[in-house]
């Protein structure tokens, strides 16, 4: 059983309980922790996102167990877990903070190919955070493209 902590953080701790657009709520949350994380020197920012990775998953998976609905909207983990690699080795300005979060907002909203496949291809909590992670992954394509041509 997850516990209220875990289901806290699950829930962005809390604000996937809004009835308005919990995910953009979930990857404003994700503002201030990839702020915090990105002070963090790399190899470690990076091993750190793998670990945040996996613990949304485990979270993910026990938060769907706990709603009894697969993705359910208030598990908004997977959103921050997508913001945080539409950001990685992106200039942290804030240009492309929020060039960044409007970036993942749309290609987690409009799952273009082939993320709407693994939101369905993979049950449990790879299915839950890999679409947001592909999502984030289109985004930071995109903000590194801005990059090199701004």
């Amino acid at each position: 059983m997850i516990s209220r902590f875990f289901l806290f953080v699950a829930t962005g701790f809390g604000v996937g309980y809004s009835p308005i657009a919990p995910g953009t709520l979930g990857t404003l949350i994700a503002l201030p922790l990839y702020y915090f994380l990105s002070e963090i020197s790399s190899p470690l920012y990076e091993i750190t996102l793998i670990g945040f990775f996996f613990l949304s998953v485990w979270i993910s998976e026990n938060a769907e167990i706990f709603f009894g609905k697969k993705d359910d909207q208030r598990i908004v983990i997977d959103e921050m877990m997508g913001f945080l690699i539409t950001m990685l080795w992106v200039p942290k300005t804030t240009r492309f903070i929020l060039i960044g979060f409007f970036l993942f907002r749309f290609f987690d909203i409009l799952k273009p190919f082939p993320i709407r496949r693994l939101e369905k291809k993979f049950k449990g909590g790879f299915g839950v955070v890999l679409d947001d992670v592909m999502a984030g992954v289109y985004g930071n394509i995109i903000l590194h493209f801005l990059y090199t041509i701004i």
